[in-house]
């Protein structure tokens, strides 16, 4: 049996079924991700499995035990918010003890807990600033650190890295993977960043409409994606019908199924007789993005900015693929 399992959880609002018969399971010392456009139900599931509320239907086991009528309290469950919910009046070293203090721990104990878990996010000199006056990316740290501290069997992340600018995002996104390795905590974690779920986690759960569309690896949701909503959603990939699968790759896949074919795996090259033409060009440091048009049908090719040559907007230009890198959809 899984660590943590879902089974059938349903949930609806105002008559909208939010979450439709999920069922999940996680396994132990995992990072596991919910990833899906704002609405899809992933933070709902979070706030079911942490008690916050309840489902219509369905069940949820953890460790082995049936926790689905357990109050949030009693659940063993960490959970850092979207906002963090620090308290302001307190420092870092109150607000990391606060629920330690409501178990009812030993000063003592507080207190080297407390100074471990600091250590862990590497805030140790900044137990007595008041919170207020940290970065965002250091509360977010103070949030993690109050999560942890009372050694929960499960930490729920809904969102945490949102309101951190890029630079921040990418280091507090290794922190993460890093804490979770040390800990060995079991982390549920929301986002809608797909980035953010490829790099971070064991399993990527892809949400739509209150389902799990697909489930796996990293590598698997990028390279193998089951329908067309997972492939336009993680790899942003290019959809080719039957007649333009023919045209450019020269490849017949039927006519119930779509071709699809990553940014970075379709190959562009100038040729004045194509009807393609290159509408815009997006260079993004290391990468160069061109998107091209052929009628009301648009694509996108990737390039290594290095590797971009002498491609321009308005260019005419024949596209190309190796057939591996050519995935079949059925529709």
């Amino acid at each position: 049996m899984a660590f943590l399992e879902i089974k059938n959880i349903s949930r609806s609002f105002a008559g909208k079924k939010i979450l439709d018969d999920i069922s999940l399971s996680v396994e132990q010392h995992s990072f596991v991700s919910l990833l899906g456009h704002s609405g899809c139900g992933k933070t709902t599931l979070l706030r079911i499995i942490a008690g916050l509320e309840t489902s219509e239907s369905g069940s949820i086991m953890l460790a082995g035990k049936d926790i689905t009528g357990v109050p949030v309290q009693e659940r063993n469950i960490g959970i850092v918010f979207q906002n963090y919910a620090l308290f302001p009046h307190m420092n870092v070293f109150e607000n990391v003890a606060f629920g330690l203090k409501l178990q009812k721990k030993d000063p003592g104990a507080i207190k080297v807990k407390v100074a471990e878990v600091l250590d862990k996010v590497r805030l140790s000199a900044m137990s007595k600033k008041n919170v207020s006056f940290l970065s965002g990316g250091e509360q977010q740290r103070v949030a993690l650190a109050r999560a942890i501290a009372t050694e929960p069997q499960l930490l729920l992340l809904d969102e945490p890295l949102s309101n951190l600018d890029h630079a921040l995002r990418i280091q507090a996104r290794n922190e993460l993977k890093r804490l979770q390795k040390e800990t060995g905590i079991s982390f549920v974690y929301v986002t809608h960043d797909q980035s953010e779920a490829l790099a971070l986690s064991d399993s990527v759960s892809v949400m739509d409409t209150g389902r799990i569309r697909q489930r796996g690896t990293p590598e698997e949701i990028y390279y193998q994606p089951k329908d067309l909503f997972t492939a336009g959603f993680i790899g942003r990939y290019n959809i080719f019908d039957q007649k333009h699968t023919v045209e450019h790759f020269k490849i017949n896949i039927g006519a119930n199924a779509v071709a699809a074919i990553l940014p970075e795996h379709l190959m562009i090259s100038a040729h004045p007789e194509s009807k393609l033409q290159i509408k815009d060009i997006l260079f993004n440091g290391p990468l160069t993005e061109y998107i091209i048009t052929e009628e009301e049908f648009e694509y996108h090719a990737v390039l290594l900015s290095e590797q971009a040559g002498s491609l321009r907007t308005g260019m005419s230009v024949y596209i190309s693929a190796r057939p591996e890198n050519i995935k079949t959809i059925l529709q």
